[in-house]
This record gives C-alpha cells, structure tokens and sequence, in this order.
C-alpha cells in the first residue's frame, strides 16, 4: 500500500465548502484510490484540509496525481482553495495497513525533515521502540516516508484528547523507552499539526 497526504489551503471560511468539494472529489467513479481520512487543522496553521488516501499500486497514485494536476479546479474546490499540495508516502514496512476507525478524534501529523541517507536509520530506531512504547504506539495511526521530494517522514498519531497526549508522551519519556533511541540525530527540521476529523472521514 502507499500513500497520498494532500493538503488544501483554504480561505478560512472556505474549508467547510472545500471539505464538501473534496468529498465529491476523491468519491468521483473516475477516482482511484481510498479514502482513509479527512481533518481540517485546529492548531498549527489553520485553514488546512488534509486528505489521507490509499493506493495498491504507484501507478493509480500517479493517475489520480496527473487527474488532479490537469483538473481547472483539482478536488472540485474552485476559489474556496488557495495552494494545494499532494505528497506520495510508503509506510514504514514493519507497520500494518491503516485501518479505518476511530481513534479518538484528535489527529497528530507530525513530519521531520531529514539528513541525507537519515531514512533507514529512522526507520530501524522506530522498530526497536514500537515494543517497548507500546502504551503510547498503539495510538500511532501509521508512520510513512516519502517518495518525492527532500528526505523526510510524517507520522500520524490519534487521541482522545490533548490532555492524554501530553501524559502518554511525559510518560513514554520519562520510562526511556522515547524518543526512538538514534532517530532525534536525523532530524533537520520538524513540524506539528492538530486536526479534527471531517463527519465523513474514515478515520474518525
């Protein structure tokens, strides 16, 4: 499975009109790919729908990349968008597929620039410390590295709340068993977003 991330900016009372048009977008018959998620941020830059799908083949994501690229109006969002932004991820491959449902309702995208040659080395840090972090991994949704672009990974991570966030993390942190031991010496540059599902996101 891979993975697109694209995110719409939108005028700020525009996002509820271009999450609608989205939706019609990606469930359109000549759509490829799955529908796994949909947010609009509540901190972090504001305006911003993220759209989460799945693909089975780089060829379908490459069809619906050119279907959008080509469209006068790309996610059927007209003048509701201001700069659109599409990303092409494999997940990490001791990861499972994402599956849809709900992991409580508040979304953490966080994504960390990285060295040059900074991926493997990432990714083997991560899979020594799923196991022994496990109270708090079971609430990541997928971590991905992408497939374009400069050396990087996002990971997606669901909670209840902000509240068990911040004590999930102090006490992971606390225990030694996070951050992954050798993964905070990639990172170049990271970022973080909070985002609420959309009513029709799978990923809820």
């Amino acid at each position: 499975m891979l993975y697109e991330l694209t995110t719409l900016g939108c005028k700020l009372m525009s996002v509820g009109e271009a999450s609608e048009a989205a939706r019609a977008w990606v469930s359109a018959p000549e759509a490829s790919g799955t529908l796994l998620g949909c947010w609009r941020t509540d901190i972090g830059t504001l305006g911003r729908l993220i759209i989460l799908r799945g693909f089975t083949t780089r060829e379908d994501l490459a069809a619906e990349r050119k279907r959008a690229l080509l469209s006068a109006s790309p996610f059927n969002a007209g003048p509701a968008v201001e700069s659109l932004s599409m990303e092409g991820y494999a997940p990490f491959p001791f990861l499972p597929p994402i599956r849809a449902g709900a992991f409580g309702g508040i979304y953490e995208f966080r994504s960390y620039r990285l060295k040059p040659g900074g991926i493997a080395p990432t990714m083997a840090a991560w899979e020594n410390a799923i196991g022994p972090a496990k109270e708090y991994t079971d609430h990541l949704v997928i971590n991905m590295y992408a497939l374009d672009g400069p050396e990087r990974i996002t990971h997606i991570w669901g909670f209840t709340s902000l509240d068990q966030r911040a004590a999930l993390r102090a006490d992971a942190y606390a225990a030694g068993v996070w951050p992954p031991k050798g993964g905070p010496e990639e990172i170049i540059e990271a970022s973080s977003a909070i985002g609420v599902p959309e009513a029709y996101s799978p990923l809820c």
